[in-house]
């Protein structure tokens, strides 16, 4: 038998195997990932540490150290933070019940039900070693033990443990917030099985939903490692020249591709003395050059010896005074007002469109900020390729490992291609920057980036040639579909594409993905085309968001000139194509992800099914801009509560129609998908993935499920409302609100076009109508309360300010 079938064969057996977890160690990390894992819905039992003192509200209480609430004290605590905690931890607060609380010295034996233990203790490996020991007696064969750490020998931690205890180890390093961040480097030893590794690797990427990369046992491995130079290196540079801690921020974000917390924003919420014990790691045990930029400012010590440490302790770079955000002068430890940086640079590099291009135009720039980023972002791409062989095997290991870790847009290869190799690497020459001579080789052989692209797939360069990037299958990726197959038909605002199986997907990608006509027309194409053509259609991109709503500049355009016609026919024309989703005769799956507002949620309710991302955050927001939703979402959010209700169970339809008013008319947006659903905007049986790279695999098999079963489009039914008295049911609340002052007026004209909508008009309780009779009232209150002056004044400040007008 080869090595690669048992590989598989061990996969598979432990395919099976993650049933439950356990984590020893249960501070933010630890109480982290236990959400995480209750997200999913793996049962987690949490330990820690049993306390040696009690509080006093324990000793009120009569309670002894040896009664089991004090000895779960600190983990149930824990558990309880994790409500409190932002961003939430938890995807809904019911995921809270698969997280057991206990300790390391009564639970161990329960160790014996896990499939899978994680160390998150404290970063000293003679501790984490005593834990092994314990956990090695405990544990039942078979079952993976991993370790958390983020930059202590994994190799040093299983000496001394046994064969299948050494077998089934290895490191898994999740980044904080585990909910939140996509990275997983998980770290294998000499002795872990190929199978473990694999198995780690598959079920972090399909079932944890992490972009998971395999880095070698190196201080704090790959995205710590470089992430960490990067700041030390800025941090000197801005010394050097003499720049604010302001300026350096409004530099170091979006600008060039990296998170909007940019630098020192990002040691604030990270906490610095977080940071200075990674950095410290990494001091300690690097010689030369290296262990200079990896010394710790004295400035920064003195924070750190202050307690300023950022977000956590109220104060760092950054200090909140009232509305006004200071920033901190490192030469005298004082704040003062924060300062931003602006060079002619700047300014050309913001009218560029694409990250490349405005790295271009900063880093070949003589002015101030040309000069200070191109010398902190060259020493991180020399410093990249120092570090391949020895931190990671390739160089798309540690491209994603940046991306998915830190937030960069480009990974430093990726970066060093945007900047164009050849150029840069002749400027760090005369710079004074010694390249490494694995990159002037390839030079020397004719190649001028690091990565290219043929017949739409992608190679990285590696020793001498390209290969092949390999991508998870499950990762669909639309730009390199349209590159191979092209697109059957687009306009300025969406494309149909054939992505295989019979199946084909509706892409949006007008600005914002916001939804005008040239959409609403693609979507009366999609629907025909796939009836005839095809199995199914998922409607789905890969933008930042889903779709953020209508397009609300257009709108307030035609209602300015007096166009309420041609509204009214957008109107009806989006009604009339949403129907064509819902009744189509072949399944239309959305997968919606991110911001899925107004619109956006209006495209996803009459789906046969949604799949949607985990982190998918729906809402019917009209209210926020003085309108009601338009595209249908009044009645399908309305007819969706009346479907998820099980069959011949009894319900109060005012009741039902209470909870949508109250959606709509607060603007309610889940916080997660799983919350979605809560709120009725997704069924039981619609779907969650959890990486959001496999969402349109997900939804293309969902689509394929359904044909399979032999598809058939939903009967058009009449639709039970609660007319007249209802409709003033719902208006006590809202009148209610405005007489305490949590509305105004013009609010409470929005709240009364709603509840009128949603309550069927003025017919009796009870009475059943049609669909398109619920469409044609909200159509009518949409285009009342969009000639509203007020309205329009809220629609005007959306677009200049980016946020709400209560007027």
């Amino acid at each position: 038998m080869s090595i690669h079938s048992k590989c598989l064969k061990g996969e598979k057996r432990l395919n099976q195997l993650i049933k439950k977890a356990a984590i020893l160690g249960s501070g933010v990390m630890g109480s982290g990932i236990a959400a995480h894992l209750a997200n999913i819905g793996i049962p987690t039992l949490l330990l820690d540490i049993v306390p040696r003192e009690l509080t006093k509200e324990e000793e009120a209480k009569g309670l002894t150290l040896q009664d089991k609430p004090v000895r779960n004290r600190i983990s149930a605590a824990s558990i309880q933070r994790l409500l409190k905690q932002k961003p939430a931890p938890l995807a809904v607060k019911k995921n809270l019940a698969l997280i057991e609380a206990g300790n390391l010295e009564d639970d161990l034996v329960k160790l014996k039900d896990v499939d899978w233990v994680i160390e998150v203790v404290v970063e000293n490996l003679n501790v984490k070693k005593q834990v092994f020991e314990k956990v090695d007696q405990y544990r039942k064969p078979g079952s993976i033990i991993s370790s958390n750490t983020s930059g202590i020998s994994v190799e040093a931690m299983v000496e001394g443990r046994s064969e299948d205890f050494q077998k089934h180890f290895l490191g898994t390093h999740f980044f904080n917030p585990p909910r939140y961040l996509k990275l997983l480097e998980v770290i294998p030893t000499q002795y872990t099985a190929p199978e473990v590794l694999s198995f780690m690797k598959t079920f972090g990427e399909d079932v944890l939903g992490k972009g998971v990369v395999v880095a070698k046992d190196t201080p704090n491995f790959i995205a710590n490692r470089i992430g960490t130079y990067g700041i030390l290196v800025t941090v000197q540079e801005m010394l050097k020249a003499g720049l604010s801690v302001g300026e350096v921020d409004s530099i170091t974000g979006p600008l060039i591709g990296r998170a909007k917390s940019a630098t020192f924003r990002t040691l604030d919420v990270v906490g610095l003395d977080t940071f200075y014990h990674v950095a410290n790691n990494v001091y300690e045990k690097v010689e030369g050059k290296e262990k200079d930029v990896f010394e710790i400012p004295a400035f920064l010590k003195s924070m750190v010896e202050k307690g300023w440490l950022g977000s956590k302790s109220g104060q760092g770079f950054f200090l909140k005074k009232g509305k006004e955000i200071l920033e901190l002068d490192p030469n005298t430890l004082e704040y003062g007002p924060r300062k931003k940086l602006s060079t002619p640079g700047v300014e050309l590099a913001k009218q560029e469109k694409g990250t490349a291009n405005k790295l271009k135009a900063l880093v070949y720039g003589d002015d101030q900020a040309g000069q200070f980023l191109w010398n902190t972002i060259a020493q991180s791409l020399v410093y990249s390729a120092q570090l391949l062989g020895e931190i990671a095997d390739d160089i798309v290991s540690i491209d994603r490992a940046m991306k998915w870790g830190f937030g960069w847009e480009t990974g430093p290869f990726e970066t060093w291609d945007a900047i164009g190799v050849e150029k840069s690497v002749q400027k760090m020459k005369e710079s004074g920057i010694k390249v490494p001579a694995w990159v002037s080789e390839m030079l020397e052989k004719g190649h001028s980036s690091f990565y290219i692209e043929e017949n739409g797939e992608k190679f990285f360069y590696d020793n001498g040639q390209y290969r092949l990037v390999e991508f998870n299958p499950k990762a669909l990726d639309l730009k390199k579909i349209k590159k191979q197959k092209g697109v059957i038909k687009k306009n300025s605002g969406a494309s149909l594409i054939d992505i295989g199986d019979g199946v084909a997907l509706l892409e949006f990608h007008s600005p914002n993905n916001a939804i005008g006509l040239d959409i609403v027309q693609m979507i009366n194409f999609a629907v025909e085309e796939v009836e005839n053509n095809y199995k199914g259609l998922v409607i789905g991109n890969q933008g930042k968001n889903f779709c953020v709503g209508a397009n609300l500049a257009m709108m307030l355009m035609e209602v300015q000139d007096d166009n309420i016609y041609e509204l009214d026919m957008i109107v009806r024309h989006l009604h009339s194509a949403l129907l064509k989703v819902k009744y189509s005769s072949k399944p239309v799956v959305a997968a919606p992800f991110g911001m899925t507002l107004g619109g956006g949620a209006e495209v996803c309710l009459p789906a046969a099914h949604i799949q949607a991302s985990a982190e998918t955050y729906m809402g019917l927001v009209e209210v926020g801009v003085g309108l009601l939703p338009g595209g249908g979402g009044n009645k399908e959010l309305y007819m969706k509560h009346l479907e998820n209700i099980p069959n011949g169970v009894p319900f109060d339809l005012q009741n039902v129609a209470n909870k949508v008013f109250e959606t709509i008319a607060t603007a309610k947006v889940s916080t997660s998908a799983e919350e979605a659903r809560e709120n009725n905007f997704l069924s039981k049986s619609d779907g969650i993935s959890f990486n959001n790279d496999h969402l349109l695999y997900d939804a293309k098999q969902a689509v394929l499920a359904l044909h399979e079963k032999g598809y058939k489009p939903k009967v058009r039914r009449k639709v039970p409302v609660v007319g007249e008295t209802g409709y003033a049911t719902l208006l006590l609340g809202a009148e209610a609100m405005r007489l305490s002052g949590y509305i105004s007026e013009h609010d409470l004209k929005i709240a009364k076009k709603i509840a009128y909508v949603i309550a069927g008009g003025k017919v009796p309780f009870g009475t059943e109508v049609d669909e398109q009779y619920l469409l044609d009232l909200e159509r009518q209150a949409f285009l009342s309360l969009i000639s509203e002056p007020k309205s329009q004044q809220r629609m005007q400040h959306m677009l200049v300010k980016g946020k709400p007008l209560r007027n």
